[in-house]
């Protein structure tokens, strides 16, 4: 039967109905409140017609006359404005909310959190793991170009797509901020704050560390000190492809890299790893303090200190500490 010729069986059937007295039972059918229990996840592929449409919805509980719902779209028409893509139908939808729903273009958003202080090899494998995105990563960001945040993606969308969303992302945050920093820093590029920053990132978990730890190396960086970052020599020993299984050892601090800021002077080459928002505002605006050093203070934070004397102290308060965990396990 052809296009034509289906439009008229049509029209027929629904004006038998109504003359047969279906009309007000179908039109009831129509409108009244569906069969639905729950909430209803559904996804309409590219390219579907209108008989698979009704047969998924039929299938998955949302209606109970598949054959109304077609005659209704095709008699108004409606089948080329139905969308493709993820749709929530809540439960008791009647067949015209479903079609206004899947009218309407209002899919599903899923999230993707990219986590600040991951490395770019993590992001990315964590996007290939993703689903409902579609396509192989064939993008190639560097180190530090991705900026950590959460990501809002419909069903299909494509993994390459995300990340060229990221890159701009970290472009145009570092900018903006870069456009807001303190006079006077060591820092001549924003590549260089992203650089700091993802120092900043591995090395404090804290909102309320950032600034601080962030002036320590400022404070090493206007005087000529080395930045003595234990997350750089990590990077110089894994290239950011896998995390260090064990802990870092006393003979890794004289590995020849140029990640390396127990050996080095000023910054690495790169970043170390994607930091956030908060992380380059650290960098950009750090406290104004005299510290120099600072430890794991055995509770979570850290212990800043202005002279090595003050610092060791600190370091034998933590030893202290770890050795009393360790005789209570």
């Amino acid at each position: 039967m052809n296009r034509k010729n289906s439009w008229v069986t049509a029209l027929i059937l629904i004006t038998f109905a109504a003359v047969g007295g279906g009309g007000l039972f179908g039109y009831m059918n129509f409108t009244q409140r569906g069969s639905l229990k729950s909430d209803l996840i559904i996804i309409i592929p590219k390219g579907s017609g209108i008989d698979f449409i009704s047969r998924l919805l039929e299938r998955k509980g949302a209606i109970s006359q598949p054959i109304l719902f077609k005659l209704t779209v095709l008699i108004l028409r409606l089948e080329k404005v139905m969308r493709a893509g993820e749709f929530s139908i809540p439960k008791e939808s009647s067949p015209r909310d479903i079609l206004s729903i899947l009218r309407s273009g209002k899919m599903v958003i899923r999230r993707f959190v990219a986590v600040e202080g991951l490395y770019t090899a993590e992001i990315l494998g964590h996007l290939r793991r993703t689903d409902g995105l579609t396509g192989i990563v064939t993008e190639t960001p560097k180190e530090g170009e991705l900026l950590p945040e959460t990501y809002h993606y419909n069903f299909g969308d494509n993994r390459n797509d995300l990340v060229r969303r990221m890159k701009v992302a970290m472009k145009n945050v570092s900018e903006e901020l870069w456009l807001l920093r303190e006079v006077g820093l060591p820092i001549k590029t924003p590549l260089e704050a992203i650089i700091l920053a993802s120092i900043v990132e591995k090395e404090t978990g804290l909102v309320e560390e950032r600034r601080r730890v962030a002036s320590v190396f400022i404070n090493r960086l206007r005087l000529g000190m080395r930045l003595q970052s234990d997350p750089t020599v990590i990077y110089g020993l894994t290239n950011g492809n896998r995390r260090l299984s064990r802990p870092l050892k006393r003979k890794d601090l004289k590995s020849l890299n140029p990640y390396n800021t127990y050996l080095n002077k000023g910054l690495p080459p790169g970043p170390i790893a994607n930091p956030g928002r908060a992380s380059i505002k650290a960098v950009l605006n750090p406290i104004e303090s005299t510290d120099l050093y600072f430890v794991a203070d055995g509770k979570g934070g850290h212990a800043f200190s202005t002279t090595l004397s003050e610092h060791n102290k600190n370091v034998k308060v933590l030893r202290k500490l770890e050795r009393e965990k360790m005789q209570t396990r």
